[in-house]
């Protein structure tokens, strides 16, 4: 059977996963691999995804891949293009109120309601916990009066803000940029009070095992189709600078905070 390729992690909009399924048939192509890629779209849990042995080219969040035994074979991370990434393979997650909110500060949320994707995600979970640790250390008692969780994607935050669900929460930098590069209306529901630093951002991985030849295709083709002509348009609306090929040790700060004996639960904060 044929391994397979997918991009869900950062296919906020329906532009954005055609262009990523665009973007990887033609590196599967260009690295002479007659691979699939597949469709596996929310609610579907992206846990299943990563569980999976047939994985040849797929998005995975940090956290998952530095703790997963054996751990994947890193292909390469993408360098989002707008400016506060640096030109790094990077992201953060930006803690956002609705846009009418009266919250100034992110010490002005507190006592309301926090929301969060998933618990083991990294983006939309668990740095908001390591971010808002410090707080709860100071505070002595809880933050929040109480945590709204399962929201599964930065979209699903967007929506509990605007209906009031929630007062507060954690989106993935890079997804959040590209909602507001393609679907403008819908980002601006809410404004971003604070960032957390930057991490590394989820790589593309293979958990099926690849040879040293395919491996050095992918990468190629990765590395090409961000100067190839005829993806010029699909690069650009995904605001992809590259691919580059971080050191797999550098996800190992991801596993070390989700297992810090002082990081607060949801229902500790």
């Amino acid at each position: 059977m044929p391994l397979v390729a997918n991009a869900r992690m950062y296919s906020a909009t329906a532009t954005a996963r055609a262009d990523w399924k665009t973007l990887l048939a033609w590196v599967l192509e260009r690295a002479g691999l007659d691979w699939l890629v597949i469709d596996y779209d929310a609610p579907a849990p992206l846990s299943a995804l990563w569980a999976r042995e047939d994985l040849g080219l797929a998005m995975m969040c940090g956290l998952p891949f530095s703790q997963r035994e054996p751990r994947p074979t890193l292909i390469a991370a993408p360098v989002p293009s707008p400016a506060r990434y640096g030109g790094r393979p990077a992201y953060f997650t930006d803690i956002v109120v609705r846009a009418d909110a009266r919250y100034e500060r992110l010490e002005d949320t507190f006592g309301g309601v926090v929301g969060y994707t998933l618990a083991d995600s990294m983006s939309g979970g668990v740095a908001l916990r390591d971010h808002l640790a410090p707080y709860r250390a100071a505070h002595g008692s809880r933050l929040f009066r109480h945590a709204v969780g399962h929201l599964i994607h930065a979209r699903g935050v967007i929506e509990a803000l605007a209906a009031g669900t929630i007062d507060v929460g954690p989106l993935d930098s890079y997804y959040h940029d590209l909602l507001r590069r393609h679907e403008p209306d819908f980002a601006r529901q809410v404004r971003t009070i604070a960032s957390t630093v930057a991490r590394p951002i989820p790589p593309l991985v293979a958990t099926a095992a690849l040879s040293a030849d395919e491996l050095a295709r992918l990468r190629d083709a990765l590395q090409a189709s961000t100067r190839a002509p005829a993806l010029h348009d699909v690069t650009e609306r995904l605001l992809l600078a590259g691919f580059d090929v971080p050191d797999p040790a550098d996800y190992d700060v991801l596993a070390r905070i989700a297992l810090r004996d002082d990081l607060p639960t949801f229902e500790e904060l």
